[in-house]
Formats: structure tokens, sequence, C-alpha cells
């Protein structure tokens, strides 16, 4: 089976299996976990932040980065392709009280220019404006990353009209190999960051809030308040460091097949596809002769598995357990249409 569905259906490898059995554990809620404990002070170091709060998914992450920055009847704004918007069950509304302003944006993007008269708040009958999201990379928008240049402008703009930001890096270690961007910088842009550990890097679960140890701090609690509290979680920091540690360097060969693929379909008649957009591991492509669903049924009859991203929309996404040799299959199938 080849299965490109998304870069979270990764396996735990023998080496990570064994750093998890091997783990020195306590009991987390008490504060008592050692792993888990270093584990959130290195993550947090490696991205210029006081500190860090391990948690079960990146929804999770999302979702407390944005409690810990607004009240209730406070509004975010965010691109309308993004992860918070869109996959994320209205939990904004539901667990902070705060509603969404979707933006459009370029491919899952906002700028400045997008941002303009977007502010309020200024009158009693208004939402007040708190919070821009950001997604690096994006996952809607094809795995597109921010530059230097474009986050500056946006925290600028930011601190221009006291708001925060908040930056959803479910996939910054994909933004980050492609970019080349220091993980310290974005401390300078993000005043909440979530990291995700089960996507690239193929840990089995798990993400990190970073933040000031205040944030961090009142995080914990509606953590426990949310049912995240967790008590040997040392293994799984364990599954997470491991990633992290040894499956990063593999990025950028996801990202040099994704291109491999998108020259690989732009060669095919059945499909529709902008190669100079790859810039990650994410691959989107569209059907001229049938739609996505029925394109992808006919993938999986050859046991290649992708997503319907859209009416006539396909997503492939790579990850380290899928290599040059499936690569080459895939290749042949795609031929075939």
């Amino acid at each position: 089976m080849i299965d490109l569905r998304s870069d979270t259906v990764t396996r735990p490898t023998k080496e990570m299996l064994e750093a998890m059995m091997n783990a020195e554990v306590g009991d987390d809620v008490f504060g008592e976990d050692p792993t888990v404990n270093a584990f959130q002070e290195k993550v947090a170091a490696l991205f210029g932040m006081e500190a860090g709060l391990f948690v079960p998914s990146g929804v999770m992450s999302n979702q407390l980065g944005l409690k810990v920055l607004t009240e209730p009847g406070d509004e975010i704004l965010i691109d309308e392709n993004g992860h918070i918007y869109n996959y994320e069950t209205g939990g904004a509304a539901f667990l902070s009280g705060i509603q969404i302003k979707p933006i459009n944006g370029n491919r899952g993007k906002l700028d400045v220019a997008y941002l303009q008269n977007q502010v309020k708040g200024a009158f009693d009958w208004e939402a007040k404006t708190k919070v821009i999201c950001l997604e690096n990379s994006t996952n809607k928008g094809g795995g597109a990353c921010y530059s230097k240049e474009e986050l500056l402008a946006i925290k600028y703009f930011a601190d221009e009209h006291n708001l925060f930001v908040h930056l959803d890096g479910a996939r910054i270690w994909n933004a980050m190999t492609s970019t080349g961007i220091d993980p310290k910088f974005f401390s300078e842009v993000g005043d909440t960051i979530s990291v995700c550990f089960s996507k690239g890097l193929g840990a089995p679960v798990g993400s990190m809030l970073l933040s000031s140890k205040e944030r961090i701090a009142k995080a914990r609690r509606f953590r426990k308040m949310w049912g995240g509290g967790m008590r040997q979680i040392g293994l799984l920091a364990a599954a997470a460091e491991y990633a992290l540690d040894n499956h990063w360097e593999l990025l950028k060969e996801d990202h040099r097949r994704a291109k491999k693929l998108a020259e690989v379909i732009s060669e095919c008649s059945a499909f529709s596809i902008d190669s100079d957009s790859v810039e990650t591991n994410i691959v989107l492509f569209d059907t001229l002769e049938q739609d996505a669903i029925t394109v992808v049924e006919r993938f999986a009859e050859h046991d290649v598995h992708f997503v319907p991203f859209g009416p006539n929309t396909i997503r492939a996404t790579f990850h380290f357990q899928v290599g040059d040799e499936e690569l080459e299959r895939m290749s042949m199938v795609i031929s075939e249409f």
C-alpha cells in the first residue's frame, strides 16, 4: 500500500519504540514526568519561547492558543482556507466564545493588504478583533510557506493595531526545511505557536503549544479542564523527541519526491497542476475528465491512496515512509491515466 492520504499515517519505527520503552516517566498531572518536562523545555528553547505544553493534538494546541489570547466576544482573523476555520469543528466558538472572520487570501496565506480594514472593535456593536491566525505551511494552500518578510510585515501590522498573532505550525518543520528560516525567528512573530510532531516528523501522537510562562500556565489549566491532563506522558514525549531528533532531516527528501510527482502529473493530460507551486511535501492537482472521488477510487484499485480535496482536486502528502520505489510505482500508475 502506498499511502499519501496524509503525513499522519506513519507508523512508529523500531528505534522510536525503543525510545518510548526506555523513557523515564512520572505523573504529568502532578508535573512529575521528567521526560515531558525536559522535552517541553527543549522545544521552547529551540523556538526562543519561554515555555511549552505537550498536548494530544494540533487541534487542542491551536484551541488553547486562542483561549489564552482572547475573551468571549472577541474575533480572530484567518485565511478562509485555514485549518482552525475548516477542520476544528467550530471549536473556537464552543470553547472560547469567539467568532472567526475568514479572509480570502492567497494559497492559505494572509498579508497586510488582505488585513487592511478588517480590524473591528471601535463600536459597542462590533466584535473586538484580537488575534491574527497564520498557518505555516498551509494545508489547503498546498504547502505554501511564509517568508521572513511576510511574517514581519504581519507582525508589524498586528502590533500597530494591538493584536496578537497565533501561528499554527502544524507543518512548521516543513516550512523551515523549505525556507531555511531559523526556529528562533518565529518567537519574533508569534505570541503563541503550535507545533506538531505527528505529521511530517512521524510521531504517533502529540503537539506542543509555545508561549510565555504565564500563558502556558493558563493553558495547562485549560488542558486539564478539556480532558487533556495526562499521566505517564513521557512515553509519547519520547516518541516525539525521537522524531524531532531523527526525522526532521528527512523532510527535504519528502519535498524532493513531491516535486518529482508534480512533474509526472504535469505530463498527464487527465490532470492539471502548477508544478512550480509545490514548495514542501503537499501536492494538489485537479482532475479534468472525472470528479476527484472517482479518480481517487481508481488510484486505490492500484493500491495508491490519495484524498479528494474538493470536487475536482486531489491531495497527495509525502512522508518518510514513502520512498523512491513507491514514487516510481505511483508514476507508472499515473501514466496509465
